[in-house]
């Protein structure tokens, strides 16, 4: 009898002890290389979780779409296929229509500014209606601020994109900003603008400098406008199946990791803008093929003044209060 409970005993302790030790593996897929800032705090984040957890969090990082590609990813989050992932604010909109609000173009003033929205209330309120999706919303990290580019005609004033042809990602936003410059919004796959601009098919662009930069655009445009006008960013998500599983320390180690991720994510992402322009100027001292502008506060107010005008197209869908309240956040 004594023996039966000495046996019982140590099976309950090493039970114990086994769950203690139990490690949570976490699949981190994203889209974008490794290289880039998106994917150099992915890689941070997998190390500090594993550091701060003990070794009890294992995070295997998928970059480039090795594992899935974003249009797949919330039906894998939901499976359970993978824990976690970084899609971009575009594929949050079928789902959560308010996160059109980064589409609105000059609604953030800078990056200081749009980092106190997104971790503030209106970020939070974001964030809420993407849990009540059945999806755990974290933190929100940059991809940068849009700038114009063209190879019809520098876009410094409102009136300089008149009659150009836009490429613009699917989004009733941007239509309606290039629409109200008299611009033609062109809806085209990204892996398709390179050829698009080099025949003709399209003049103008937006996009963060590193995608700029990156895809080559500078071959293919004569002119970069630092209009600083749109936002392009990412919110990293996890598996609600998964995070109701994890114990509570376990959960503070994630979100202890994420945090310092993202403050190293918005680094490297400003960082990113600066070696761009370095590696632009080397370009244009070499080739004389581009010409880099920057709008004035004159113009910046022409630009405002023009674009701001469509946001109550948009207050029944994004919400009135939330705009005002992004307008209004110091």
């Amino acid at each position: 009898m004594k023996f039966l409970q000495a046996l019982l005993f140590t099976c309950a302790i090493s039970g114990l002890a086994f769950g203690a030790d139990k490690v949570y593996t976490i699949k981190f897929a994203h889209v974008v290389a490794a290289s880039t800032p998106k994917g150099k705090a992915a890689d941070f984040f997998a190390k500090r979780a594993e550091e701060l957890s003990g070794g009890k969090l294992k995070v295997q990082v998928f970059p480039s779409a090795q594992l899935l590609d974003d249009d797949r990813v919330f039906g894998a989050l939901k499976l359970g296929n993978v824990q976690m992932a970084a899609p971009s604010f575009s594929k949050f909109t079928p789902i959560v229509p308010q996160f059109q609000l980064f589409d609105l173009p000059f609604i953030f003033k800078d990056a200081e500014h749009l980092h106190k929205v997104q971790d503030g209330e209106v970020g939070e309120e974001l964030k809420g209606l993407v849990t009540k999706k059945g999806f755990v919303a974290l933190d929100y990290w940059d991809a940068g601020f849009k700038h114009f580019s063209s190879s019809k005609k520098p876009v410094l004033v409102p009136e300089d994109a008149k009659g150009q042809k836009f490429r613009i990602q699917s989004s009733k936003v941007l239509e309606e900003q290039i629409k109200v410059v008299g611009g033609n919004p062109q809806v085209l796959p990204f892996s398709e603008v390179y050829s698009a601009l080099q025949q003709g098919v399209v003049d103008a662009t937006e996009n963060p400098l590193s995608n700029f930069y990156n895809s080559k655009f500078h071959e293919v445009q004569s002119s970069l406008t630092l209009s600083s006008h749109g936002y392009l960013g990412y919110l990293v998500v996890m598996s609600d199946k998964f995070w109701s599983k994890l114990p509570d320390d376990l959960k503070a180690n994630v979100k202890q990791a994420l945090s310092e991720a993202t403050a190293f994510e918005r680094e490297e992402t400003a960082k990113e803008d600066a070696h761009v322009i370095a590696e632009l100027e080397k370009y244009i001292a070499a080739s004389k093929k581009l010409e880099i502008y920057k709008i004035d506060d004159t113009q910046k107010a022409e630009w405002q003044k023009v674009m701001q005008s469509i946001y109550p197209k948009f207050y029944d869908v994004i919400g009135k209060d939330l705009i005002e309240k992004t307008l209004g956040t110091k």
